[in-house]
């Protein structure tokens, strides 16, 4: 029965109802450090229009997490349009604040993190109980907000302050949203770590309450600022270059910007990459967004600049940005007047106009800064070169190619029907026609085709990332399913499609070539497939000897020989048989194309009849194995390779 869909079925939420129906779209469910952050953040914010002096933030042992600062506490007046409290409309009402106004002359906020304006209100729509405590003007008001905001005392004159001001808010999660209710200390720390650092002149000071009802207290203080956090996050690191710590920040002249919109900045170079952290109006950014894309571009196109001023850049190198920031860590403060985050959470900036900000004031202090640090700047650039050149080298490397995540299969390859590789056999067969002729051979159970076209590149001294480059090698590649491996490692075999690889080849020189190079491929790229016992030399004829019947008892028969020895040993068997040499017809097999598929299933493919010889490696005799590899297939073992045929060319028994 479908459900009763009519005007009843429509349901309006109002108030913090939103919030609490759907708390993921507002907030972080992990734990309740994002709503105890809206709290912190409005009074960095009160910090950063320079009213706030003191950010304290306590842990206390019920659960609870109270934050008090020294700014203009929270206007406790009536709204001249709402008629309700101002305190009471930051606290229980959705898109109200005082950051909105930011183009007029008055507004209380020329910076701040957000005009999402949800804020504190989802940190009381998420919490059991919200205690605010404002001092303004000489008294002290108070007002406490439970059941999720729905339950709102009456704000009460509770004492006089003299001519202090500020705002405590005192907060308890309410656990039924989080899957901790727990506040991560370790976070906390991190946080108000990163205010001290972005807020000149304030002090930030964390207290958790113990067992026994003291509270052991932490604060923060960087006289160095930026520069000093960054050394601190560094630490134990191996500097590259000095770091860099400046700001710059548009002027009332300036009309593309807002005037004190910009950046400050700390920049540092190190021998091993190492993470970085971003700030838009003291909102740490952990996803980054378009302010870091514009540090990155400021700082490029300044180091590629003195790179092409001091001629360092070797011929055919072309930097890009990733050369230049890869290994560079900072730590960056933008002032943007109206940023636009992405989500509620604020963990990422999307506002476009950020990256021309940053990069515009970032690109002439730190050309300057170059300048002036002529050794610096060429320990930036070297570094910089160094990773291009690498970069360019893995350029090269090709993978596999893949589709939806998963190797693409060759096109030519004639697959089998069982999954059970402890049956299946992949045929390597050398040219299209043998193929063909393979593929109407096999049984489709249990045997693969792939037919290789011309012969394998040597691979004996190609590098691993550059292997899947030649198409033929890729494609047996990903027909197996097993990735090159190196002969001192354990791979991982899983994934291998086949129980067996045959190697099919013509008996004659070009075969035995082809067998080389494929040997040389598994030997030096898969070599656990021949330490395993999956790789195989099949051994086709190279003749044909058809015998004549001889009464009824005695039907005609067809022999195959596979060389010149065993042809000789089979026509004197036949002449003590009784049958005349000149009834006996022998022919000679040019390569696998010229076998029907009967013959080649009788001779090379069918396990009852074939032959085929498996490859096994001789621990003992390594050392002398790669030896001979090296001679026969190094590209600069010419030399060796032609003394090596004079003096051991005459025991070869070649058929030329």
């Amino acid at each position: 029965m479908k459900p009763h869909y009519d005007e009843s079925s429509f349901r309006v939420l109002k108030g913090l109802e939103p919030v609490r129906e759907r708390p993921g779209m507002y907030t972080r469910t992990d734990s309740p450090a994002h709503i105890v952050q809206e709290v912190i953040d409005n009074a960095a914010d009160e910090a950063l229009a320079g009213s706030a002096k003191h950010i304290h933030v306590a842990l206390h042992r019920d659960g609870s997490v109270s934050v008090t600062d020294d700014g203009r506490g929270i206007p406790v007046g009536l709204h001249p349009e709402e008629k309700v409290p101002v305190v009471v409309l930051a606290f229980s009402r959705l898109h109200a604040g005082g950051k909105f106004n930011k183009c007029e002359g008055n507004s209380a906020y020329a910076f701040s993190g957000g005009l999402h304006g949800v804020g504190v209100a989802v940190t009381n729509a998420l919490s059991t109980r919200v205690e605010v405590e404002v001092r303004r003007e000489g008294k002290v008001h108070a007002i406490t907000f439970s059941e999720g905001g729905e339950k709102v005392s009456e704000l009460e004159v509770v004492g006089n302050c003299g001519r202090q001001a500020g705002t405590r808010v005192r907060v308890w999660p309410d656990p039924k949203y989080f899957d901790t209710a727990k506040v991560p200390q370790n976070e906390m720390e991190r946080l108000l770590r990163s205010k001290a650092v972005l807020l000149p002149g304030v002090a930030v000071m964390l207290e958790v309450e113990q067992a026994d009802g003291s509270m052991l207290a932490k604060t923060w203080r960087y006289p160095d600022g930026l520069a000093g956090y960054l050394a601190e996050l560094a630490a134990g690191q191996e500097a590259v270059a000095p770091i860099y710590a400046g700001e710059n920040y548009a002027s009332g002249e300036d009309e593309s910007f807002a005037e004190g919109e910009g950046a400050a900045w700390a920049l540092g170079w190190f021998a091993e990459a190492m993470g970085s952290e971003s700030y838009v109006n003291l909102i740490p950014t952990v996803a980054g967004g378009t302010h870091e894309s514009g540090l990155r571009s400021g700082v490029f196109e300044a180091v590629k600049s003195f790179i092409e001023h001091h001629a360092l850049l070797p011929r055919g190198v072309k930097l890009q940005q990733e050369d230049v920031c890869g290994k560079m860590a900072f730590v960056l403060s933008a002032r943007i007047l109206d940023p636009q985050f992405q989500g509620q959470v604020k963990e990422k900036l999307n506002s476009r106009e950020a990256v021309k900000l940053v990069a515009g004031q970032l690109r002439d202090p730190l050309d300057i800064w170059l300048s002036q640090h002529v050794e610096a700047g060429k320990a930036i650039a070297e570094l910089s070169i160094r990773q291009a050149l690498s970069r360019q080298k893995n350029a090269q490397k090709v993978e596999k190619r893949k589709q939806s995540g998963v190797a693409v299969l060759p096109g030519k390859l004639t697959d089998c029907e069982s999954t059970d590789i402890a049956d299946n056999e992949l045929f390597l067969v050398e040219g299209d026609s043998a193929g063909g002729s393979a593929k109407m051979a096999r049984d489709k159970e249990t045997q693969a085709i792939l037919p290789l076209r011309g012969k394998v590149q040597n691979s004996w001294e190609i590098e691993p990332n550059r292997l899947f480059a030649n198409a033929e090698i890729h494609d047996i590649a990903v027909a197996l399913g097993v990735d090159a491996h190196s002969a001192d490692s354990e791979p991982d075999l899983t994934n291998l499609r086949y129980g067996k690889v045959v190697i099919m080849s013509d008996a004659d020189v070009d075969g035995a070539h082809i067998q080389t190079l494929l040997l040389t491929l598994f030997y030096r790229h898969f070599p656990a497939l021949i330490r395993h016992g999956h790789v195989y030399i099949a051994q086709p004829p190279l003749y044909r000897i058809d015998v004549p019947a001889s009464g009824k008892k005695r039907p005609a028969k067809r022999l195959y020989a596979l060389d010149e020895g065993e042809l000789d040993a089979i026509k004197d068997r036949l002449a003590k048989e009784g049958f005349s040499p000149d009834k006996i017809e022998v022919g000679r097999f040019k390569g696998l194309g010229e076998m029907n598929p009967e013959q080649l299933r009788e001779t090379a493919m069918a396990p009852a009849t074939r032959r085929v010889l498996p490859v096994a490696e001789r621990p003992e005799s390594r050392d002398e194995t790669l030896k001979l590899f090296n001679l026969l297939m190094g590209k600069g073992e010419a030399a060796g390779r032609r003394a090596w045929m004079e003096s051991k060319g005459h025991l070869a028994d070649a058929d030329l």
